[in-house]
């Protein structure tokens, strides 16, 4: 099943900014080129990873001449391997000039979430335990990059500070305490989901008396997860967070809890090594 694209007017706006970024106020070099030459190429996958991104890349042309035309051969979502063919792009050679870098830097920077993504997915995989991206994304691309991490086979934590409440430690010093912080987010939106981050076990049953949906394991060691799992004995979620790397998920998730959040996921990209080749001109 198609995974769902960020809104029309996301990409859109993402894409302008970074032609702006780009283009200014025109591209000088790609103005050598005679107005009516038409250039045909490819881009070729240089390494193994999960492809996306294929919509800004398609804006990106669109936004600088609708005759250019791609032709995807593999959709976001598909593993490549290297040397793999992944779309032709034919049209006039100054907009496949002029948008190349901006085009690729989408398709490299969100095929690289995409595949780390894959990655902590399939650690986790036959687990049961889902793994979920963190707010620690480049700012101005956080759908992109959600959308990638989606793409990739992991989940989605919220989208920002407006859509779920995650009651953190400088929330609860503020509030007066843990209770105090969950009831009050209880009474102000009832049904929207709260996340209540401990920092030891004297405040888990706590969260949980208080109404917490899940209760965030911050930092916790591999035997501390697992205290708290045997005492909260399953009245609530359980997700750690905090110092997650590929190596440690797998023996995390063994411990018992329900989710693991992973800054990395969208913090510690590297970016697919893509290459836009032009094969002929006319």
């Amino acid at each position: 099943m198609p995974i769902p694209l960020p809104p029309r007017e996301t990409i859109r706006d993402d894409v302008a900014r970074a032609l702006a970024e780009d283009v200014g106020g025109g591209d000088l070099t790609a103005a050598l080129v005679p107005a009516s030459r038409q250039a045909e190429g490819h881009v070729v996958a240089r390494e193994a990873a999960v492809l996306c991104g294929s919509a800004w890349f398609d804006e990106v042309f669109r936004q600088l001449d609708r005759a250019v035309g791609v032709r995807w051969l593999h959709g976001d979502g598909d593993w490549l391997e290297p040397g793999t063919e992944v779309c032709r792009i034919q049209g006039p050679s100054r907009a496949v000039l002029t948008g190349e870098r901006t085009a690729l830097n989408f398709l490299q920077f969100l095929s690289g979430t995409a595949t780390t993504a894959r990655r902590y997915a399939d650690a986790l995989a036959g687990t049961g335990v889902q793994v979920l991206d963190t707010r620690k994304t480049v700012p101005g691309l956080r759908a992109a990059q959600k959308y990638a991490v989606r793409a990739g086979g992991a989940d989605n934590h919220r989208f920002g500070l407006f859509d779920a409440y995650l009651i953190k430690e400088n929330h609860i010093a503020a509030c007066g305490g843990l209770t105090p912080a969950v009831e009050v987010a209880r009474l102000r939106a009832a049904g929207t989901p709260i996340t209540a981050e401990i920092e030891d076990l004297a405040q888990l049953d706590e969260a949980i008396a208080a109404g917490a949906d899940v209760v965030m394991l911050d930092n916790f060691d591999a035997d501390g997860i697992r205290q708290a799992v045997e005492q909260a004995a399953g009245r609530v979620a359980l997700e750690v967070s905090g110092g997650v790397d590929l190596d440690a998920v797998r023996g995390l998730a063994a411990t018992g809890v329900d989710r693991i959040s992973v800054g990395a996921l969208t913090k510690h990209v590297h970016a697919l090594d893509l290459s836009l080749r032009l094969d002929a001109a006319g």
